[in-house]
């Protein structure tokens, strides 16, 4: 071999047992990118019915089982605030569970008595519960548990002392299921993982456990049944999720540990309780996120962000009195009400009054399946959606957009003008509303744009058709029954065409914004 061959397959020969050597300590220090074998899955869930007996050791044998898994939290949070309440003072960590204040505390509930203080930023614990799902110490619970918290910690079964809290930080959240994933920041050996069970499988009557840390009291069992299932329960501005309700004694501290079944499955996280102005606690309606809805979300809650789809519609039940003006045989589909400017919906042609029929190939019964369908689908997903307008169904294509709760709960709902001055009035018989002439400096004060053309409505009658259907002083009618109408008398004959018990189509432009509502006549 000659010695210019020589040097260059050495060279070579080096260069690759360096590489090898490099790719060995970069392994050792954890420098080589990580595997995508490493990205956490949804937990595997037992759908098998459930069955056997219940008896004398059934509900001891899970909470022996179970409880090693369930974790007691404290979050620390910092807020200003005029007062602030706690259910016991010092370092009971009983803190109030701030979603039930946040949807049942209006309710005339009696709070404790409460001594005034001048505005300051001042640290508040509150207590909560989670449960471990790998070995990994990733545990998951509410989202209102640890949200906004800046320490957050967590006790095990039979470590219920101050001085054996462990530290977790947050990795993900989701406001639409109330769900969190949080992980402890040293690993500790040991950890019993919950095991998952199907909550679709649940039925009224069936037999659940809760496990959790009311009031501070840390690892607390208690049982119930299922007391229905799909409530409508809301979780964000003008957003609700279908839960489990349960007679199982839940309590402020509860949140975000798991509801299981007979088997020591868990089937949901509890979330929140029904509280009257006689109690501070539980009467024995319960709430709790159905398990199937987190679970999946899992692997974006462990990336640290959940992406969700939206189009930009707000959307109602078809009215079941309005099938026939419809051009339906049964109830179904969602029947859109407004549709907001540049959004996916816009885009794609869907305009107020239209009806979904199918979504992504998808037959759409109700509302809810709408939404639920939507908000699942992934964005920058294009679709096929078949609407059904003026009795004739079209297929349009949609891009799917990402939503974005913050924005969308921030966005200010069209506001109602009530000082406007209306002059030749005109009243509509049967419907329950007076209309006028749309000048141009109302208009403008409606914040409609220059070149609307409609008629306003001057007066709303209390208890009329138009009043129950949310119609007020100051809307501006575009269309009636899918016909533009440009004065009082066109809108008048318009109305005064439709019979008796019929429904009437209007296009309505409130804050600059068109919304679509149906009024019977009466």
């Amino acid at each position: 071999m000659s010695s210019r061959k020589t040097t260059l397959f050495y060279s070579l020969l080096i260069a690759v047992a360096s590489l090898a050597v490099g790719m060995v300590i970069a392994s050792r220090l954890d420098l080589s990118p990580a595997s995508a074998a490493q990205t956490m899955v949804a937990p595997p869930m037992n759908s098998a019915p459930l069955s056997g007996p219940v008896d004398a050791s059934t509900f001891r044998n899970i909470a022996k089982a179970m409880s090693p898994a369930v974790v007691n939290i404290r979050s620390t949070s910092k807020a200003r605030a005029q007062e602030m309440t706690e259910f016991f003072g010092g370092g009971g960590g009983g803190g109030s569970d701030d979603l039930l204040e946040r949807f049942f505390g209006g309710q005339g509930r009696q709070q404790p008595q409460q001594r005034q203080r001048p505005p300051r930023e001042q640290e508040t614990q509150a207590a909560g519960t989670g449960f471990v799902i790998n070995k990994e110490g990733y545990i998951l619970t509410n989202n209102h548990v640890v949200e906004g918290a800046t320490k957050i910690e967590v006790s095990f079964f039979g470590e219920d002392r101050d001085d054996v809290y462990h530290e977790a930080k947050l990795v993900g959240r989701d406001p639409l299921t109330d769900s969190a994933l949080i992980q402890l920041v040293e690993p500790k050996a040991g950890l019993t993982e919950i095991k998952f069970g199907d909550s679709s499988k649940m039925e009224p009557g069936d037999w659940v456990v809760a496990i959790g840390n009311p009031f501070g009291l840390a690892h607390t069992v208690s049982v119930g049944v299922i007391s229905a299932t799909a409530r409508s329960f809301p979780i964000a501005e003008q957003r609700f999720a279908d839960v489990l309700q349960t007679d199982a004694a839940i309590n402020p501290g509860n949140s975000g540990g798991p509801l299981l079944n007979a088997r020591g499955e868990v089937i949901g996280i509890n979330t929140a309780i029904y509280t009257d102005s006689r109690q501070a606690g539980n009467i024995g309606i319960g709430f709790a996120i159905p398990i199937n809805a987190v679970r999946e979300l899992i692997p974006q809650l462990r990336s640290g962000k959940v992406s969700r789809g939206v189009i930009g519609v707000s959307v109602s039940a078809v009215p079941a009195d309005a099938l026939a003006e419809f051009g339906l045989k049964e109830r179904k589909g969602a029947l859109i009400g407004t549709v907001t400017r540049g959004a996916a919906a816009s885009k794609a042609g869907i305009q107020p009054g239209d009806i979904i029929l199918e979504f992504n190939g998808k037959v759409v019964r109700n509302r809810d399946e709408l939404v639920s369908t939507v908000v699942a689908t992934k964005p920058g997903s294009t679709v096929p959606v078949k609407v059904l307008r003026d009795r004739q169904e079209k297929t349009l294509s949609l891009t799917v957009d990402e939503l974005n709760l913050d924005e969308e709960g921030s966005r200010n709902n069209p506001t109602r003008e009530t000082t406007v001055e209306p002059d030749d009035d005109q009243s509509s018989q049967g419907f329950g509303i007076t209309i006028s002439l749309l000048t141009p400096d109302v208009a403008r004060r409606l914040r409609a744009p220059s070149d609307t053309e409609g008629v306003l409505v001057s007066e709303v009658e209390q208890g009329s058709p138009a009043f129950r259907q949310g119609l007020a002083r100051g809307d501006i009618i575009l269309q009636v029954n899918r016909k533009s109408v440009k004065s009082p008398q066109d809108a008048s004959r318009a109305l005064a065409q439709v019979n008796s018990g019929g429904t009437a189509f209007l296009l309505v432009m409130r804050g600059g914004q068109e919304q679509f509502f149906t009024v019977r006549k009466e």
